[in-house]
């Protein structure tokens, strides 16, 4: 069975469709089982082999390194979790390009993170956390107009209210 990944609603939650892999990869701050943030750049940690691997494609599901890679570009370690994401044998999968572009953007590489958050919203143009992030991206380039074409976006597709109109709202509102 091939992994996927599968939003369960128009926000960050993402679970994986997979037999024996359960959504997790956070960090292990709180005790939780060792991540890749517990290895040496380059290497993502092996669950069934309790150690750490080099990244590389098929060392790991999909799945795995998509969430230990999402959880290193949150932490910062934006070269790393770019490593860990490229080794997803699935490149066109809308959330891996989604935190390739936020890793590149958080690096200071906003061409090169806007058009993987375009990638991403042309496979699946109701991905409202890529419309933040590229309104993000926006803001940060100057360019506010187009950060308020996504957010009208993301008001038509969540409200509002949800979390992702109000942190762009709140990126927009900021840059002002």
């Amino acid at each position: 069975m091939r992994n996927t990944i599968i939003p369960l609603c128009l926000t960050a939650l993402v679970v994986f469709a997979s037999p024996a892999i359960a959504a997790g990869g956070g960090s292990n701050d709180s005790g939780s089982s060792p991540s890749a943030q517990d290895c040496k750049q380059g290497q993502v940690w092996d669950k069934k082999k309790k150690k750490c691997v080099k990244a590389s494609s098929g060392v790991l599901p999909d799945a795995e390194l998509y969430e230990q890679g999402r959880a290193l570009a949150k932490e910062g370690r934006y070269e790393w979790a770019l490593e860990v994401l490229a080794a997803v044998g699935n490149q066109n999968e809308p959330h891996v390009l989604n935190y390739t572009g936020y890793s590149h953007r958080k690096a200071g590489r906003l061409d090169i993170g806007i058009s993987y958050y375009r990638k991403a919203l042309e496979i699946d143009p109701n991905f409202v956390l890529a419309r933040e992030y590229l309104g993000e991206g926006y803001v940060a380039a100057g360019r506010v107009d187009l950060a308020m074409v996504e957010l009208n976006e993301i008001g038509e597709r969540c409200g509002t209210g949800c979390e992702e109109y109000k942190d762009l709202a709140e990126a927009i509102a900021t840059a002002n």
